[in-house]
């Protein structure tokens, strides 16, 4: 039986291999086309071309962010020569709020509508990273926002349902920091 077995496997392999060499015109020829049996025509996943993202130079990027209204500098690095674009975000501080009494559903409930609100913050390219601190103080954690000024952060920030509950507070701070670099 186990003999049967391989052969059998060995014969539909050799025939699955053999039936790539006909083209697709030859199988369609021996498909049937009763209104009975469905005729499914098998493309190729495999891209012809690979779209290769397009890198901007550090000037075409700082244009582009200064006609949005971002504030940039150019840094050198003195210890490769390198320039680096600088940009100003804002970070901020989610702080312990003065309503704290709400009970544990309503507190739950409020977590999720605040991660809820971060991941859209996110999702729409107004926040870089957020993350709660681990040590249970009166900073509860941060959030990095990637927009033009900091009276659009305080805004986005201020919108957070956490916020408007009471339960956290923000401070928002001017941040500088290396474009397009990321954490290690």
């Amino acid at each position: 039986m186990k003999k049967l077995i391989i052969l059998c496997s060995i014969v539909v392999i050799f025939f699955s291999c053999k039936s790539d060499s006909k083209s697709t015109d030859q199988m369609e020829e021996t498909m049937p086309t009763d209104s009975d049996s469905t005729v499914v025509e098998v493309k190729d996943t495999l891209p012809t071309e690979v779209e290769v993202p397009v890198k901007k130079s550090r000037k075409a990027l700082k244009a582009e962010l200064e006609s949005q209204g971002y504030k940039t500098f150019d840094y050198e690095d003195p210890k490769t020569k390198d320039t680096i674009l600088m940009q100003q975000y804002f970070i901020a501080f989610l702080k312990t709020g003065p309503i704290r009494g709400q009970n544990e559903e309503e507190a739950e409930d409020l977590q999720n509508a605040h991660l809820a609100h971060l991941s859209k913050m996110y999702e729409l390219g107004y926040a870089d990273i957020s993350g709660p601190f681990g040590d249970n103080g009166n900073i509860r954690g941060i959030t990095i926002y990637n927009v033009p000024t900091q009276k659009m952060a305080d805004s986005l920030a201020n919108a957070d349902p956490m916020v408007k509950a009471g339960r956290l507070e923000i401070e928002i701070h001017p941040w500088w920091a290396a474009k397009g670099y990321s954490l290690r």
